[in-house]
């Protein structure tokens, strides 16, 4: 107990450290504010602001390291003090989206707080709880002077984690009313979500699944509300680096990492920011804010899917260190003939942990992607189908924008431009962890986003 007590009084100084940084924070953190007031005194577009940030539940907060029982939680001082300069940051910030992750839904008195001080500062606010009463969950903001809330939908995965997401669907509203236009309205779709940590390899799939469901869901959305293409905004903690299979997922789709555009970052340079210091102690860059345009190629999802499994299926092949011929010759499995089967495939996918658990593909996945792999649907996959389809596949790598004119394209819409991208703690921008940092265990991630007119693209096979 004196231990946790310790603990609590350095963090109350922390956030008393915190509250002292008010300007530090606004002057390093709010490009997203300066750019705007900038831009509409100078009569320019204005800009959209989108922040998310894991902000780090109490009950999973730990005052000892010591003993993992010892929660913030339990000390109502250190987490109302810690919440309450969370809240000044963002309302002093004020974006005009806020997406939150570890929101602790279960307890009323930190809900309120939110809500009132949110509300008062001119936000509507839609919260969600994970599912069998996990107690923390989502909270995404939008400012009503910058939006008109079209639709509100609540995604419940049901699966490992129990974990969900949000779907905002928003029209741009004053102060950007000067940028309407009578035949196209400025609507934006926008996700706030928390996937599932990879406690284990078993576990990388289900969150290349759980990003699999969130498009699928926004796609059926936009079917079913017949909408025209629109910009797609993805924000939270993904859990995963640049280097995961999800990233390369979400590439394949279209989509864009904002704060690597913004100072035009290449893979390569995944080091050069962080944004997350885990349980673990390890720091890694888990927080996004994704953007799709409405003039963006987009594969077919089922297609980007199945070569994201593919993908991580040769990964855990080569992590097996097996070579190609090695690779074919496993999934061969003892069967005779220079060919593979459906019963060699899917006891290699055993073997990689990809089926025969709870949390695995199933059994319909499976034979699509079988399906995929055996192009000429003779019942097998020979050398060359599993080097085409499986061993060289392209994976999900991103591809450029199709020239407009050259496929018929006429129709106009709103996209965005993505002006600037900072972290917060500055720090973390240049791949280190400050020590003195106690409002999260994330950083908090603000994009500036200009609306433009473009042209609109359709997905493609």
């Amino acid at each position: 107990m004196c231990v946790c007590i310790a603990e609590g009084r350095e963090m109350r100084k922390d956030c008393r450290r915190v509250s002292k940084m008010k300007g530090r924070i606004s002057k390093i953190g709010s490009y997203a504010i300066s750019s705007s007031i900038r831009d509409q005194q100078q009569h320019q577009q204005p800009c959209i602001t989108c922040t998310t940030f894991n902000i780090l539940a109490p009950i999973y907060k730990r005052l000892n390291h010591e003993d993992p029982s010892c929660r913030e939680s339990d000390y109502r001082a250190y987490w109302l003090a810690r919440n309450r300069s969370i809240l000044d940051s963002l309302i002093y910030e004020r974006s005009s989206i806020i997406c939150l992750q570890e929101f602790w839904v279960g307890n009323e008195e930190l809900v309120n707080l939110y809500e009132k001080r949110l509300g008062d500062a001119g936000y509507v606010n839609f919260k969600l709880g994970r599912t069998n009463n996990r107690g923390d969950g989502l909270l995404t903001a939008v400012r009503k002077d910058h939006f008109k809330v079209l639709n509100y939908r609540e995604f419940l995965f049901n699966d490992f984690g129990d974990r969900v997401a949000q779907l905002l669907h928003v029209e741009i509203a004053a102060p950007f009313s000067q940028c309407r236009t009578n035949d196209i309205r400025q609507e934006i779709l926008i996700v706030n979500t928390h996937l599932l940590f990879p406690h284990d390899s078993s576990l990388c799939i289900v969150r290349l699944h759980q990003v699999y469901k969130i498009l699928q869901y926004v796609e059926s959305y936009q079917k079913e509300n017949n909408l025209n293409p629109m910009p797609i905004i993805l924000c939270g903690d993904w859990n995963g680096s640049k280097r995961g299979h999800v990233y390369k997922f979400l590439r394949s789709q279209g989509f864009v990492s904002s704060y690597d555009t913004a100072h035009q970052y290449a893979d390569a340079d995944a080091q050069k920011w962080v944004s997350h210091r885990n349980h673990r102690g390890n720091i890694c860059g888990v927080d996004f804010i994704w953007l799709l345009n409405p003039n963006r190629y987009r594969k077919l999802l089922k297609t980007s899917w199945s070569e994201a499994v593919f993908a991580m299926f040769k990964y855990l092949l080569r992590r097996a260190s097996l070579t190609e011929n090695d690779a074919f010759a496993f999934l061969k499995a003892d069967n005779h003939g220079d060919y593979i089967n459906y019963s060699g495939f899917c006891e290699a996918l055993r073997q990689l942990n990809l089926i025969g658990h709870c949390n695995g593909l199933s059994v319909e996945e499976s034979k699509e992607l079988w399906d995929q792999a055996d192009k000429d649907g003779n019942g097998v996959v020979d050398l060359t189908e599993f080097q085409q389809r499986i061993w060289n596949s392209s994976g999900s790598e991103q591809r450029e924008e199709i020239s407009h004119e050259a496929r018929g394209i006429q129709e106009q819409t709103i996209g965005f431009s993505i002006k600037n991208a900072v972290l917060f703690p500055p720090e973390v921008e240049k791949g280190t962890w400050p020590e003195d940092y106690s409002l999260s265990d994330h950083a908090r991630l603000t994009v500036v986003f200009s609306p433009i007119r473009m042209p609109c693209s359709q997905s493609l096979s």
